[in-house]
């Protein structure tokens, strides 16, 4: 039996009850072009974008956890691997443009159902669309100056959630309960990147300046400490 959705032009709380009663239409992948692109659109947030968020927040900027040298060294690591102009242009610079860009442009095609549709699920990913405009603004000021705690905390949502779609729309998790457990471990993962990025972000600014450094890692240190207030 076919849903029963409001007619075109039809308004108001009668509408939106049907509407709400009836239930949301499923998803459409696109077809043709639209497809892949959104396919390598929800790829390119996992791999590269989302692998290299894990690395920064999880691995490189955790190691201020255990003070400023440490931090130092873990700089002066990444920034002596080879080909790292190559490796940040084609693994981190063009996959963020490409997945900030398309994003946007999903976004602008969409239409908010958050007012006939308020369902958790709606409000998440409305959510993911918002922190994926607060995280590119948050990279493209990272980039210029440093970092600040509100584009971290949208980043690791964005890509906790992305996370989450990206297992139920390339089918790898399957079945209601299934996914709800994902979501769950996704949020969690939220929470930890959260926690991590936060608490590396309070050690660089509050506790630097009471812990000694060895000269070696003392430029990387200056180049990298965060300049701008919570």
């Amino acid at each position: 039996m076919a849903a029963s959705f409001p007619a075109v032009g039809e308004t108001g709380s009668v509408g939106n009850e049907r509407a709400a009663k009836a239930g949301v239409a499923p998803l459409r992948a696109g077809q043709g072009a639209s497809f892949w692109l959104r396919r390598l659109h929800s790829l390119s947030g996992i791999v590269p974008v989302g692998a290299f968020l894990i690395e920064h927040i999880l691995i490189s900027n955790s190691a201020a956890l255990n003070g400023p040298t440490a931090y130092a060294h873990q700089v002066r690591f990444l920034a002596s691997l080879p080909l790292v102009p190559i490796l940040e242009l084609f693994g981190v610079w063009l996959p963020i443009l490409f997945h900030a860009g398309y994003g946007f442009y999903i976004w602008y095609r969409g239409e908010t159902n958050l007012l006939s549709y308020p369902w958790s699920g709606n409000w998440m990913y409305t959510a993911q669309r918002w922190t994926g405009g607060i995280a590119f603004a948050y990279v493209a000021f990272h980039t210029y100056t440093l970092r600040f705690s509100l584009g971290l905390v949208s980043a690791s949502w964005h890509f906790a959630y992305g996370l989450w779609l990206f297992c139920a729309k390339w089918g790898l998790v399957s079945g209601e309960k299934a996914q709800k457990r994902l979501l769950v471990a996704c949020l969690g993962f939220f929470v930890v990147m959260s926690g991590v990025g936060l608490g590396s972000l309070y050690t660089m600014r509050v506790r630097y300046d009471q812990q000694p450094v060895d000269a070696v890692g003392a430029t990387q240190i200056e180049d990298a400490r965060p300049s701008v207030d919570e």
